[in-house]
């Protein structure tokens, strides 16, 4: 019997998160599967929404005290940020601390060589080194910038995609990769209205739906799945005991596929949970930091307290009583 192209070339770990989550208890697959270039494309289209809050607010904050953080932590650092996407709000940090070396880091290759081409067009003289990996493992950098101090950026409370356990491993990870003294700049969201919540999660011109239905075409295209799409939609649930947004892809009718040549089915109203949005009061996100070993040296908010930008250094590990 002949395997299908695409299955012999579909990432092996996208195949095992598929086919494990499907046939969970709770099914559930990893949502940094979400973000192949069709998915990265439609994130970005989210950002520019009139219900996500989060990106214009984050931008604010950057633009306010980008300055503020080139003076505590001097200028001429590697700049290496996790999850780069298209590098949106990147400049803005860039021309403030003016970096010796940026190194974005993605786990879709093709959107993040594009997104580095752009960028090195307003930075001209400014060494890029785009690395395509999955950033919660650790990630050797460039020797080009081995030697070099380091501030990492991890904008859009992406944290926030996971759950508290995984979030501390993910920062310890960061440490790992970036070094003892390295910094960090992060952004978190707050706990705030469930209603504002949801309507960022599921705005009105559908965007996010179809970014979340996207997850269903990748593994019908990768993993020769026959997931009937139209029998599926998004849902997104405010979760007020874990302080997240779920998204979902629920069944509307009983459904059976195939992934991978794997049989499964769904009754009419089951869900395939595909992404957590935690969001963090002060003290929350303080202590998933020092949990990982950063000590925060200052945290900026805008007015309305919605969003946190939170500027963190590794420190040494120490004994302690």
């Amino acid at each position: 019997m002949d395997v299908p192209r695409q299955i012999l070339d579909a990432d092996p770990a996208f195949r095992a998160d598929v086919l494990a989550g499907l046939a969970a208890p709770i099914p559930a697959i990893p949502a940094r599967w979400l973000y192949d270039r069709r998915g990265s494309e439609l994130f970005e289209a989210i950002t520019d929404l009139p219900e996500y809050y989060l990106t214009r607010t984050e931008r604010g904050l950057l633009e306010r005290h980008s300055p503020d953080v080139a003076r505590i932590v001097g200028k001429g650092d590697a700049v290496v940020e996790f999850g780069s996407g298209s590098s949106a709000k990147t400049p803005i940090l860039l021309r403030a601390v003016e970096p010796s070396a940026y190194v974005p880091i993605d786990i879709s290759g093709e959107f993040l060589r594009d997104s580095a081409a752009d960028l090195q067009e307003g930075f001209d003289g400014l060494p890029i080194y785009p690395i395509e990996a999955d950033f919660m493992q650790p990630v050797a950098l460039p020797r080009e910038v081995a030697a070099l101090s380091k501030l990492g950026f991890f904008p859009g409370s992406t944290i926030g995609n996971l759950v508290a356990r995984t979030a501390v491993d993910l920062l310890r990870t960061m440490k790992e990769t970036l070094g003892v003294g390295a910094w960090l700049l992060i952004g978190m969201d707050r706990i705030k209205d469930p209603e504002l919540l949801i309507r960022a999660y599921d705005d009105a011109a559908g965007v996010t739906a179809e970014f979340n239905l996207n997850l269903l075409h990748r593994i019908n295209a990768e993993l020769d799945g026959t997931v009937p799409v139209d029998a599926f939609r998004h849902r997104a649930i405010w979760n007020d005991r874990m302080s997240r947004i779920e998204m979902h892809l629920e069944a509307q009718r009983d459904v059976e596929f195939t992934v991978s040549g794997t049989p499964f089915s769904f009754r009419t109203g089951s869900t395939i949970h595909t992404e957590n949005s935690h969001k963090y009061g002060m003290r929350d996100a303080r202590l998933l930091l020092r949990a990982a070993g950063w000590g925060v040296a200052h945290e900026w908010t805008d007015e309305a307290d919605q969003f946190a930008l939170i500027l963190a250094e590794a420190e040494a590990p120490r004994f302690a009583p």
